[in-house]
Formats: C-alpha cells, structure tokens, sequence
C-alpha cells in the first residue's frame, strides 16, 4: 500500500530531493510547464475546473527573471551612484566651459565696441569714406617734396578763458615723407599781418585771430574743416610755404591724450639756472583763497607753492601740468622765461614730441583702455582735413621718423651767419609785415637741394657787352635755388666766356653745381676786384676782348 503524505492546510509536502520553490510533477507546475490545462484532483471530471496557463501561480522561470530584475536594478543603482559621485567633475567642467564662451564673447564684444569707436572717431576727425583707414595713400606734398600741416591750439572748451576764439598756438609740422625727417615752425601769435578782409580787429592785426575769423573754433565740423583751409593756405603765404594739411586741437585734446597714455616727460633747459616758474597758475594751489594757507598751498604744489615750477632736467608731466606748461610764458614775477612767448613755443614743439614718443611706446599701443581713451579724445575734440586713406601713411611716419630726426626753425635765433628773422616783439626784424627774411629762412631749412641749404652768396657781373646778361643770368640762378646777392657790370678788364671765382673755403655742394651749369672750373685765386663783404662766389660773364 503507497504511503501518502498528508498535506497541511492544502499545502503538499516537499518531495526528497526537492528544492525550495520547485513545483511538484503533475500539479500546477507540470502543467504549465508543458502549457496544458489543469484540472485539480479530488473533484468529478464535470465538476473540475479547468485552469490556463496564464491562469496558474508563480512558476521557477518566474523567480529566476524576478530575480534577473533585481540584478538590473541593483546595476541601475550602482551606475545612478558612479554619476552622482562623478557629478562635481561634471560641473567644474561646465563652469570653465561657460567661463572661456563668456571670455570669448567679452571679448569679440570689446573688439566691435573699439571698431565702432574708431569708425565713428574716424568720421569726425578725418574726411572721406571710413573704409579708407585701411588704404595707404601718401600724403600731398609741395613742390619741394614735403608735406606741410598747420596746428591750431584753441580754448573753446574752456570756460571762462579770456580771448577763447583766439587761436593760442599756431604751429608748422613739415614732413618729408622720402628721407623720413620733420621740421616744426612755431609762428608768433602776436605777429602783425594784413588779414585781406574785414575781421574781429579790422583788416589787420595779430594772426591769431584769423582762424575765428573766418569760422573757425564752431562745433560744426564742416565749417571747422574750410576754416582749417582758409587758414592754412593764409598763414602759408605769410611764411612762404604751400601747407596742405590743417589740424585743430582744443584743451580737452591736450587733457584726454596725456591723460590716456599715462603723462610725458619733457626736458626743462631754461637759461635760468633755477629752470622755469610761471606764479599765473597759482591758483590751481590755492592762491587767492584766503582760507588756504601758504603751508597748505606748499603742500598741495610742493616745493614753493607754484603749479609751474621745473627745476632743469626731466620733468614728468600729468595732463594739467602739460596743459599749463604749454601756456607758460614771461611775466614780472615768473623766472625762467625770458623770451615769453617765444620760450612757451619751444616748450610746446617739447609737449608735440613728448607725446609723440610715449604715444607710439609699445606700452600704450598695446593697451585696451587707453586705446579707447585716446580715440575718445580724438574722437570727440579733434579735427583735421586729412582724408582717411591716408591716415595709415601719417601714422607709418610717426612710426618711422627718428627722435633725432624731427628739428626746430628758430624765427628769434641766429641761424649761422644770418641774424635773428624775428625781434623780441615777435614782429620780422626787417620791419612790419615784412616777410622775405622769415620766408628765405624757411626756404632754407626746408630745402631739399643742397644748394639752397648751403645758402652761398652769389655775385653775378656783366663783363660782356651786351646789355642785361647780369639781369638774365641772375634769374636763371635764382630760379636753380642760388642766394643771388650782386648784379652789376664788372670793371673793365678781359674776361672769358664765364670765369667763377670762389672766396673762402667750403660751400662744396654749391661749387660742383656752378661747375656743373656753366662747364668750367671754379677759381680759387683772389677776384682781381673788390666785392661786396659775404659774397662767396662771382660769377663774370663775359668775352675775350682784342686791345688795340
């Protein structure tokens, strides 16, 4: 008889050898296994119920793919856990990505903002299509090969400035743009000329109304730029010259720019052993304010209470120093500046270079913000007749001209053997409105030919019979850049066809010229007559003569 094992509570017991959760043979399991229906036992085969597949408990395939499922999650986890201990790495990551797009974008932006700072500075200060900065056209010149640009310092911008329609500086800058050298001419505003119309101060007076007058000084820049023209082409008949360029600066030009590239240094040699001193801005210190006392003033402009105060030497300029110095000149209490306004001119061809030299340092050039800066004050105070494509030429110039290279035409110093053009008055010294030695001078120092720079004195005589060969010859001689001094007849005597004489030594440049034009040496034996005292050559012009 087969034992059976009796079940407990409708639970079958576990077959030997069976393991937890294995389905016993025959029951729910084996059905489904085989995916058969099932029909449990102990009921009549009408009253059994017949149960599906999907039907039926938890089989084994069940639990192995729960039990899959809890290895998915538990990998899901493990892998949520390796991102999140990740995740700082993840953030430091982005920061400095966002950083370096931030950066970037700071600085496309101040590249666009300086662009348009540029263009629209560029279309108040110079004429013509702003896609001109770009070009490189040469500057016009004269016939002599330079190109010559008159600056006007006026103080418009200066409120309460006495006589602020007056042009307070009027410089020349003359440039030779083949052999890379520049002059700079200082005229006089006090000199006396004849305007050639009706103006402040009728149809003559100081030339430092001139510019006002005919309407410079206005905000209008059009205006600002035919005024710059008339100027310039006034002024350049005054001293003999054709100037092509016209150039505007007011104080907050002067103010901006040195305040821009950080000051300048000028160097003081006043034939004052104590250097220079100007006590007119001593208010700027506190002079006048009975509340201020002389210790306070010392220590606001130390070492004496003075705004204006260099010893000889370097002097290290902030913007209103610059300024100031600029407008320093002689007065009954001031030191230092005994050829007034003549003196204040050199000081200020010192400021135009020093600016010049610190402006162009690598320093500044390479310096966002004072870039800016020095566009701004451009920009917005700034006006010339200078086209845009050129633009790039004037600054190679400003590049390529050396220090050493850029002199000064003194109109009140002796120039060699030439006495001084200008008195002290600052009026020609050959008398009122008398400007051939001022004009001859400039000539002179501008002169590309070597001829006019030596400035040799030629005599020219009529040893012929023929009347005016002098006359004739003089002017050919003249128009070559000869200094012709004499014409005459020469003294009786037999001549040849042109004999030259030299008298004392150098003038090289001038004697291979003559020797070169007329074909025949020049004598160095004494002239067989007097001529007048400074004559370097005499020229004779003339032919062998029979004696009966």
């Amino acid at each position: 008889m087969t034992n059976r094992k009796s079940s407990i509570d409708g639970f079958i017991p576990r077959r030997p050898g069976s393991q937890l959760g294995d389905r016993h043979a025959g029951g729910l399991d084996a059905a489904k296994a085989e995916d058969v229906s099932y029909r449990p036992t102990g009921l009549q085969p009408q009253d059994q119920p017949v149960l599906k597949r999907s039907e039926l408990g938890i089989a084994r395939s069940d639990l192995d793919e729960s039990l899959k499922g809890i290895d998915n999650v538990d990998e899901s986890k493990k892998e949520r856990r390796r991102r999140k201990k990740g995740q700082p790495k993840s953030k430091v990551r982005r920061i400095v990505r966002w950083v370096v797009i931030l950066l970037i974008v700071a600085l496309v932006a101040a590249g666009v903002w300086l662009a348009y700072k540029t263009l629209t500075a560029g279309g108040n200060v110079f004429k013509g299509n702003l896609l001109g900065l770009v070009q490189n056209k040469p500057l016009k010149q004269d016939a002599n090969g330079r190109s010559n640009i008159l600056v006007l310092g006026t103080s418009e911008d200066d409120p309460g400035h006495q006589g602020a329609n007056l042009t307070d500086s009027i410089m020349i800058v003359s440039i030779d743009q083949k052999n890379k050298n520049a002059y700079m001419i200082s005229i006089p505003r006090d000199l006396e000329v004849d305007y050639g119309e009706p103006c402040l101060s009728g149809y003559k007076g100081k030339i430092n109304v001139y510019y006002s007058c005919v309407g410079g000084g206005t905000d209008n820049i059009n205006d600002t730029r035919e005024a710059l023209t008339k100027t310039a082409n006034f002024v350049g008949e005054v001293v003999g010259l054709d100037i092509q360029y016209g150039v505007n600066v007011n104080y907050t030009v002067m103010r901006e720019l040195v305040s821009a590239i950080g000051g300048i240094t000028v160097t003081i040699d006043s034939r004052d052993p104590r250097g220079q001193m100007d006590a007119n801005f001593d208010w700027k210190c506190g002079a006048g304010d009975w509340k201020v006392s002389q210790a306070e003033r010392k220590r606001r402009c130390p070492p004496n209470g003075h705004f204006i105060e260099y010893p000889n030497g370097p002097a290290n300029l902030d913007a209103e120093h610059a300024l100031y110095l600029a407008q320093a000149r002689g007065d009954a209490v001031n030191y230092g500046f005994e050829q007034s306004n003549f003196d204040r001119e050199k000081n200020q061809q010192k400021i135009v270079k020093a600016i010049r030299e610190k402006a162009l340092s690598a320093g500044v050039l390479t310096n966002l913000g004072k870039v800016s800066n020095i566009v701004d004050a451009l920009g917005n105070n700034l006006r010339t007749t200078f086209e845009a494509d050129e633009v790039q030429t004037l600054v190679s110039l400003a590049k390529d001209i050396k220090d050493q290279d850029i002199q000064s035409i003194s109109l009140i110093d002796p120039d060699g053997d030439n006495p001084a053009v200008m008195n002290g008055n600052a009026q020609p010294t050959a008398g009122m409105y008398q400007y051939d030695a001022i004009r001859a001078l400039i000539k002179k120092k501008l002169s590309s030919n070597p001829v006019t720079r030596e400035e040799a004195k030629v005599a020219v005589l009529n040893g012929s019979e023929t009347a005016g060969v002098a006359q004739t010859e003089a002017d050919k001689l003249t128009a070559q850049g000869f200094i012709v001094g004499d014409i005459s007849n020469a003294p009786e005597g037999v001549y040849g066809a042109v004999d030259i004489y030299q008298i004392g030594d150098g003038k090289t440049a001038t004697k291979a010229k003559l020797e070169s034009m007329f074909g025949t040496k020049v004598k160095t034996t004494a002239v067989p007559f007097t001529v007048s005292e400074g004559t370097n050559f005499v020229i004779i012009f003339g032919k062998p003569r029979t004696t009966e």
